[in-house]
């Protein structure tokens, strides 16, 4: 099985009101919104849509509400992993029954599996369904390191296991995948900061935050690497590296809720526990976003 889950894709942030339950009115409009601004796919209900304190029940709205929103327009990759497998098949299966077109596995946190444990959750979740999967390697969010040799074994043994998003920051890691992948195996970055670097080892491209402000500039780097515009994609690459860093001067997804306010685009706070961006913070971001505005 192969498949391209795109090449900007946007985790999305999940939309709270002001008692901080779910918008999912605004999720759907955020939705249109970064299809419309360069986005070619979405990821929901992961890590910066605040997956933890977000229950199953808020989760399968949230695919329904994206899915219609989108219209078929870009895939739709729900987030259904977590450390419990038998919860995590059971999400998968409700969310292949909306329509979603892909899931998203993370790392199982907190348990700190053997790699051999690792690769019968990620087997047991994705021969459950017909989706193509990613998995998705954070391992400073997770504990444990999903290690190349797991994710080549998963690759060749599991058909709809078809990408994984590599957010360790080893370019190293990635590289072994690649060189061992079968063919279509997909390896997106988990870091902005890396999606051109990604790109030059041979990466599909970004599983991206800062797409949430930039994607039309994030898709424009990506277009100019691989029409071989190297230094223009250079170019892009070090115009938005500090936004690309600052989005993570604090927990995300806290500083690209608070951009994307500061943008003229509120989405709400963030659950706790985590905590809004300090003033500090603030005028940092506000910093940021102006050194991007045209002169």
């Amino acid at each position: 099985m192969t498949l391209s889950f795109g090449r900007v894709v946007t985790a999305m942030v999940t939309p709270m009101d002001g008692d901080l339950k779910v918008d999912y009115g605004r999720a759907g409009e955020l939705a249109r919104r970064l299809v419309n601004e360069g986005s070619d796919g979405l990821v929901v209900a992961g890590t910066t849509g605040e997956s933890p304190t977000v229950t199953t029940e808020e989760k399968l709205e949230l695919f329904a509400v994206v899915k219609e929103a989108v219209d078929r327009r870009v895939p739709v990759i729900a987030n259904t992993g977590s450390n419990s497998t038998a919860q995590s098949v059971a999400l998968t299966r409700q969310a292949e029954a909306l329509g979603v077109n892909g899931i998203m596995l993370v790392v199982p946190y907190y348990n700190k599996p053997s790699q051999e444990g690792l690769y019968r959750h990620f087997r047991l979740i994705a021969e459950c369904t017909r989706l193509p999967v990613m998995l998705y390697n954070v391992p400073g969010r997770t504990s444990a390191n999903l290690l190349p040799e797991t994710v080549l074994r998963l690759s060749r043994d599991v058909p709809n296991i078809v990408a994984v998003k590599e957010a360790s920051g080893n370019l190293d890691q990635a590289s072994e995948i690649l060189r061992g992948a079968p063919p279509g195996f997909l390896v997106y970055s988990g870091d902005d900061s890396l999606t051109l670097p990604m790109l030059a080892i041979g990466g599909q491209g970004v599983v991206s935050v800062a797409s949430h402000l930039v994607a039309g500039e994030l898709a424009a780097m990506v277009s100019a690497y691989l029409d071989g515009r190297v230094a223009e994609a250079a170019r892009l690459h070090t115009r938005l590296f500090p936004l690309m860093k600052g989005l993570f001067l604090t927990a995300n997804p806290v500083p690209v809720k608070t951009a994307l306010r500061l943008r003229g685009f509120d989405v709400g706070e963030v659950r706790p526990p985590l905590a809004p961006c300090t003033d500090r913070e603030v005028a940092t971001l506000s910093r940021l976003l102006a050194d991007l505005e045209p002169a």
